[in-house]
């Protein structure tokens, strides 16, 4: 039996660098020796996570989220406008429903110059398993807080 769900919420705009974090984010966690359900789900882009994760916290079948999108900052739109929202929006519902989430949406300068895709993919393989340790770190402090609540409440 799982003690902790990890829903994994991801882009599939860039599917290889994102399906590469996801990868190996999820392989990080179930590795880790601990009761943890990995729940994966795709959403269009990345302006779809903060909608989706706020219905995914709220089914209540997760106890914390990781996003996982790229936002190319390759000149077509002002990309920064876009990962301002998308930022914005998923902390505000971390805020609103007390959920974690881990964020693991980069903004990768030069994505589209030539040899630089694999270079990425790389990249987000090691942020991947960042995100994998940054949820370990957070269950843990979310343990440990509940731990003195109980104690002063």
């Amino acid at each position: 039996m799982y003690s902790v769900t990890v829903g994994l919420v991801k882009a599939t705009w860039h599917a290889e660098a994102v399906d590469a974090f996801a990868i190996s984010c999820g392989s990080a966690l179930k590795s880790a020796n601990r009761q943890l359900q990995v729940n994966t789900y795709s959403v269009p882009g990345v302006v779809e996570i903060p909608l989706f994760t706020k219905k995914l916290i709220q089914s209540q079948t997760v106890d914390i989220v990781v996003v996982a999108g790229l936002i190319a900052d390759h000149g077509v739109y002002r990309h920064d406008f876009v990962a301002s929202t998308v930022m914005d929006a998923t902390m505000k519902v971390q805020m609103e429903t007390g959920v974690p989430i881990i964020y693991g949406i980069l903004t990768p300068q030069e994505f589209m110059s030539e040899g630089r895709a694999e270079f990425f993919k790389e990249h987000f393989i090691k942020k991947g398993q960042e995100a994998a340790r940054s949820v370990l770190t957070t269950l843990d402090n979310e343990r440990l807080l509940a731990g003195l609540l109980k104690q002063t409440g």
